[in-house]
């Protein structure tokens, strides 16, 4: 009964995720564009031959957070000030179980863009030769902790102040998250708050995986953690309304 009522919910999440044109146009054309651009700019400095090489995992890695973390994580915070989850709450539908469903519809939009930047990649040069299964347990795993965070804004603030944490998180995740130059270029301060981020764990596992190179088991430990706090404490202090 409880995985047919989240996987009911998903279907709806679905639905209404089709209806937010605007927020799934940005969704792809952010990672997109920085992909091109950066390939086409002659502006990183990486250990690898080509820009593409290093850009398309990490582009990969920015399109789950933006999905995972703002997008659904504003949206959440919206249906929650509008009395849509309280509406839910009278429900069978746990709030894990909430969470579960949107976590699933966040999965199938990711699919989407992988799709979408890969496709980009192979055109601007990039070729997927090793490692796809491993980058994927890693991109589900990010999933599963910027989910966790998005969600964990949503129930706790109210959607003003939601979105404009969500939003200013982002930036701040993009710009230490090595996802459009590497990690090393930036201060070394600065360098240690980014490897213990969940971006920078994603983008470098992702990173390894499709070159072949064994798991960084670093930012490998510190993605896992985020996929396992995150949700955790989402699914504890995540209120139905404000």
């Amino acid at each position: 009964m409880r995985a047919t009522a989240v996987l009911a919910q998903a279907r709806v999440e679905a639905l209404l995720s089709l209806r937010r044109a605007e927020s799934l146009l940005i969704s792809f054309l952010v990672p997109i564009g920085i992909l091109v651009f950066f390939s086409e700019v002659d502006a990183l400095n990486t250990t690898l031959r080509r820009p593409v090489d290093f850009l398309v995992p990490g582009v990969l890695a920015l399109a789950v957070m933006s999905t995972a973390m703002v997008s659904l994580g504003i949206a959440t915070g919206f249906e929650r000030r509008y009395g849509v989850l309280k509406r839910l709450g009278s429900t069978p539908l746990s709030r894990g179980g909430l969470l579960a469903a949107k976590t699933l519809d966040v999965v199938l939009i990711e699919v989407v863009q992988a799709v979408a930047i890969i496709g980009t990649g192979l055109a601007l040069g990039w070729k997927l030769e090793q490692g796809a299964g491993l980058a994927l347990v890693w991109l589900l795993v990010g999933t599963i902790a910027f989910a966790g965070v998005g969600l964990l804004l949503a129930g706790t603030l109210r959607a003003e102040a939601n979105l404009a944490v969500a939003n200013a998180l982002f930036l701040v995740l993009l710009f230490l998250g090595g996802m459009a130059y590497p990690l090393a270029r930036l201060p070394e301060f600065l360098e240690v708050i980014a490897h213990a981020l969940p971006a920078a764990a994603l983008a470098e596992s992702v990173r390894a995986a499709l070159r072949g190179a064994s798991i960084p088991w670093d930012h490998a430990g510190v993605l896992l953690a985020w996929a396992v706090v995150a949700p955790a404490l989402a699914a504890r202090f995540f209120r139905w309304e404000e």
